[in-house]
């Protein structure tokens, strides 16, 4: 049984988009990376990902471990704490009673590591280090960066997707009922819509930063009150011109409902500029995200966040840690051209002087 059926053009769509190998391959990029970023816990992390003790193996990264488990004890003879795995591992190598595997990065992005500042007198931010297993380096709390730019993008490539879900969402579905009603609807909509266009997001974002503590769903939130208005112009137009075509009269003869004629017949018919305008939206999130923690009104601290790297990368102190700005740049910058790649290559998949569904 089929659940799921494209229509010849859309295959065509598809296909012609795969074989536009500068977006494909940068959707195939994107889509690996953000697989991985869900398994940034076994990337970089303190927490071992399996240790093997006394016989019976453990799974730590996502479990609180004390150091009794591991016949461990802190500096003050207290075994209640967490374990420390670089520790548990040069012990365990050292007695050959188990073995363990860390992640690539030993680090945490909220661990701080003063190692340099205690035994080189060379406080925070520190150059990258391999033996340290740095490669990065560490930014002015001691923090890996490298840790920090793969939860930064975890962070960001999902609060992007969320953004543009939900203001695509609410655009779409208020674009429709304004090109299909019109009328009175349409005229008192529009005039709301131009209305709140004219708020300033930035200075309402400040606002509500001083009352309430910035937070992934509290941004979410402003953002998408602003986000859905750009392609409520779209929609509407697109419904305009398909409502007064011949299957839009036969679906309306043979008794159709208001929503299944906008939802079943009209909408499939006017994708185009929804599916080519996501992949920018995408940009302009990642961009906003960025912006606003540079600016200080973005994630909470100690929120892993690519703006907060460039903030401290441009600190008169820090001007010539090259790396803390160097390293949040290029991510930022690889991850933007891959949805570019992708957006472009998916408007000229879909460009409807291309294709016509209807004649």
């Amino acid at each position: 049984m089929r659940f799921f059926h494209l229509d010849p053009i859309t295959r065509k769509r598809l296909a012609r988009f795969r074989r536009i190998k500068r977006g494909y391959y940068a959707l195939l990029m994107l889509a690996a990376l953000t697989f991985l970023s869900l398994f940034a816990n076994y990337l970089a992390h303190n927490r071992a990902i399996v240790v093997s003790y006394q016989g019976k193996l453990y799974f730590p990264t996502f479990k609180y471990l004390s150091m009794a488990t591991f016949g461990q004890k802190d500096e003050y003879g207290f075994d209640d704490a967490e374990t420390d795995y670089v520790l548990l591992k040069d012990t365990l190598k050292q007695n050959r009673r188990g073995w363990l595997i860390m992640p690539p990065i030993p680090w945490n992005p909220y661990q701080s590591d003063f190692w340099y500042t205690l035994h080189q007198n060379a406080p925070p931010p520190n150059p990258p280090d391999i033996a340290r297993r740095h490669y990065l380096g560490t930014d002015s709390q001691g923090r890996d960066v490298a840790a920090r730019l793969i939860y930064g993008f975890r962070v960001s490539i999902f609060f992007a997707l969320a953004l543009t879900l939900v203001s695509q969402l609410i655009g779409t579905f208020l674009g429709c009922l304004q090109g299909y009603l019109g009328g009175l609807f349409d005229i008192l909509s529009q005039r709301f819509v131009e209305i709140w266009s004219a708020l300033p997001f930035l200075y309402i974002v400040v606002i509500m930063s001083t009352f309430f503590v910035p937070s992934f769903w509290m941004l979410l939130l402003i953002m998408a009150l602003f986000e859905w208005i750009s392609i409520t112009y779209y929609m509407r137009t697109e419904l305009y011109r398909e409502k007064t075509r011949e299957y839009c009269l036969a679906a309306r003869s043979y008794g159709a409902s208001h929503l299944r004629i906008i939802f079943r017949h009209l909408l499939p018919n006017c994708l185009t500029p929804l599916v080519t305008f996501t992949p920018f939206l995408m940009v302009g999130a990642i961009f906003t995200l960025t912006a606003l923690d540079y600016l200080g009104y973005g994630m909470p601290a100690p929120t892993p966040s690519w703006g907060e790297l460039i903030d401290q990368g441009l600190q008169p102190q820090n001007r010539d840690k090259l790396w803390l700005i160097v390293s949040p740049f290029v991510a930022l910058s690889i991850t933007l051209i891959l949805v570019t790649f992708i957006g472009e290559s998916v408007r000229e998949a879909f460009d409807p002087k291309q294709y016509a569904k209807y004649e």
